[in-house]
């Protein structure tokens, strides 16, 4: 029962499933045939409305046309009145207004390039040739203005102050670093030297004005007019800075005209003058104009090129006149000095001086260090020949150092202030030791300097005197050496060589001086009396006795006469010599008085032939070599 009430059910939902389900297909037909019949009545719609679509969009675009011409033709007419507008604020110049004057050029700059560009419209040709014309006569009211205030705030720089700010060793350490940008002392330009304080040339609030007129100017067309105002006033100026320095233009017949003492003053001079020049004015020039032609290339290369060129060549062409003028061994050391200076300042050159418009003044500072440069290496050559070939024939009559000997002597010693330098010059292109180049060249000098006074030795006729010239003058060489720099370089071994030479040549003169006298107080002399050769002088006549004494007497006499007129001015030579002749005469001396005083005759008749005592004889050695007057000593 329960089982077919449950079938019967299933039965009727699935009756009612299948009426559904057709009805369901019935109203899908229906909808189909519908929407079949709106997609052709939406076609129909769509083909009668297409002629009013494209009518609508061609009065859209039109509009738009429209609205675009008329803002045209408002742009064109506004421009049509910028001249009118700005007209009395162009005449009227700068002066008061330098911002409004400058606002009004650059609306009718605008105005000349907006025409200039729009050439087709009517009428623009009146309007771009009023513009122009307008602006050509506000550009000459700018230059004369740019004129008037670069030329009112261009002053020379006080010499005074450019020493003080002259760097030196402790200075430079000090020093704080010098921008220049063109609005706050900032740049990205490379041109400003390092770790230096310049002179201000124009005052900071000028510095803007002027590089907005020369921006004005340049981008106007008038360039070359801008450039020329600049060039004039600011040679002008840094001409005046440098002469007020005592910066002079010389001729290379200027100086050669100079005695010696007044040119070495001016080249002294100048070595300053060249480093306050590349280190501050040329530095503060090139500052500035970056400053005023910031990125106004590459007219702010050639306007700095112009500034300082006839004041680079000013300095320059004084180097070149020394460098050029007749060698002179005493021009040596200026000359190191000038491609020293030259050479240190080199690089400041290279970095004020950039830019292809400097190019020269870079290659003609290089030209200058390579002909000091050379021209000092013939110096020294010279110098080291004219020291072989020195012929003085008047011999120095006391036997003392030659004025030669001095002078190459401190030459030598002033070469090695030059190390660095007479190194690098000598041994250009050459291989060895950073210091063999000045040290092989030196011992060149001193041994032509002794050859050339072996030669004068053998101008005297004393062969004792001969001995003391040449003790003389080697002992000089040594002492020099050893108290300077040169030490290091010569080596003990050269020092300890010439002081054996100066030995030889003081035991060469005792013998050549005393060798005779010492024979007369031993049984080595000849005498007229026929002396013997007994030690105890049995075999010696009173007669003999008396000759050789006489003989010794007169000969002392000579030499001390001869000999306190010579010098040996170095003291402790001089002592070491007179200690050398005592130590033998004396006790010579002494014993020959001892051994025959028994046989002279006693009272006045001895003091004839004994006529000094070794204290005597002690006291007047001791007044060799002083370079005295010829006196008589006799007592």
């Amino acid at each position: 029962m329960g089982m077919s009430s449950e079938v019967e059910a299933l039965a009727a939902r699935a009756q009612f499933m299948r009426e559904s389900m057709g009805k369901s297909q019935s109203i899908t037909d229906s909808m189909i045939n519908i929407l079949g019949s709106f997609d052709h009545r939406l076609s129909a719609l769509e083909t009668s409305m297409r002629p009013t679509q494209v009518r609508t969009h061609a009065y859209r675009k039109a509009h738009e046309n429209i609205d675009n011409t008329l803002k045209a033709a408002e742009s064109v007419l506004t421009q049509f009145d910028v001249s009118r507008q700005v007209e009395n604020k162009v005449l009227k110049g700068p002066e008061n207004d330098l911002g409004g004057f400058l606002a009004a050029v650059d609306q009718l700059q605008n105005n000349v390039e907006f025409f200039t560009l729009n050439s087709s419209l009517k009428a623009s040709d009146g309007a771009l040739n009023h513009a122009r014309g307008l602006l050509n006569k506000g550009m000459t009211r700018l230059a004369e203005e740019f004129k008037a205030l670069l030329a009112q705030h261009s002053k020379s720089v006080d010499p005074a102050h450019l020493r003080e700010l002259l760097p030196n060793p402790t200075k430079q350490a000090a020093s704080s670093p010098s921008g220049g940008g063109p609005t706050d002392g900032k740049t990205d330009l490379p041109h400003t030297p390092p770790l230096l304080v310049l002179p201000t040339l124009i005052l900071p609030r000028v510095v803007p004005q002027l590089r907005e007129m020369a921006r004005r100017l340049v981008a106007a067309g008038y360039h070359q007019q801008c450039l020329k105002i600049y060039r004039d006033v600011r040679v002008s100026t840094l001409e005046q800075s440098l002469q007020k320095l005592g910066v002079e233009k010389l001729s290379k017949d200027d100086v050669q005209k100079m005695q010696w003492e007044t040119l070495e003053g001016k080249i002294g001079k100048w070595i300053q003058y060249m480093s306050i020049a590349v280190k501050l004015l040329f530095a503060a020039e090139r500052k500035l104009c970056d400053q005023i032609w910031y990125h106004l290339d590459p007219h702010r290369e050639k306007c700095f090129a112009d500034v300082t060129d006839s004041s680079v060549h000013m300095l320059l062409s004084f180097g070149e006149a020394i460098a050029k003028s007749k060698k002179s061994p005493e021009k040596l050391f200026v000359l190191l000095d000038m491609h020293e200076t030259m050479h240190n300042l080199l690089p400041e050159i290279e970095v004020v001086f950039s830019g292809e418009s400097a190019v020269g003044m870079r290659e003609a500072a290089m030209g200058l260090i390579r002909r000091l440069a050379q021209t000092a290496k013939d110096t020294f050559g010279d110098f080291e020949d004219a020291v072989g070939k020195d012929a003085t024939k008047t011999p120095v009559l006391d036997g003392t150092v030659h004025p030669l000997t001095s002078y190459v002597i401190n030459y030598v010693k002033f070469l090695f202030d030059y190390q660095s330098t007479l190194n690098q010059l000598l041994g250009e292109g050459q291989q060895g030791k950073p210091n063999s180049q000045l040290a092989a060249a030196t011992m060149r000098i001193m041994a032509v300097l002794q050859t050339n006074l072996d030669n004068k030795a053998k101008l005297y006729r004393d062969p004792a005197l001969t001995h003391i010239f040449l003790m003389n003058n080697i002992h000089y060489m040594v002492r020099s050496v050893r108290r300077s720099e040169a030490k290091d370089l010569f080596g003990d071994d050269w020092v300890q060589r010439q002081r054996r030479i100066v030995q030889q040549h003081a035991n060469t003169y005792q013998r050549a001086a005393w060798g005779k006298a010492l024979g007369y107080l031993s049984g080595s002399a000849a005498s007229s009396g026929g002396l013997g050769s007994s030690s105890d002088g049995s075999s010696i006549s009173k007669s003999a006795i008396k000759e050789r004494l006489k003989n010794f007497n007169l000969l002392f006499d000579e030499l001390y006469q001869r000999q306190t007129q010579w010098t040996i001015p170095d003291n402790e030579l001089r002592e070491a010599v007179r200690l050398a002749v005592a130590e033998v005469l004396l006790p010579a001396y002494r014993s020959f008085v001892k051994r025959y005083s028994s046989i002279l005759d006693t009272g006045k008749s001895n003091s004839k032939y004994v006529r000094y005592s070794p204290e005597d004889l002690d006291r007047m050695l001791s007044e060799f070599f002083e370079g005295k007057a010829r006196v008589d000593h006799r007592r």
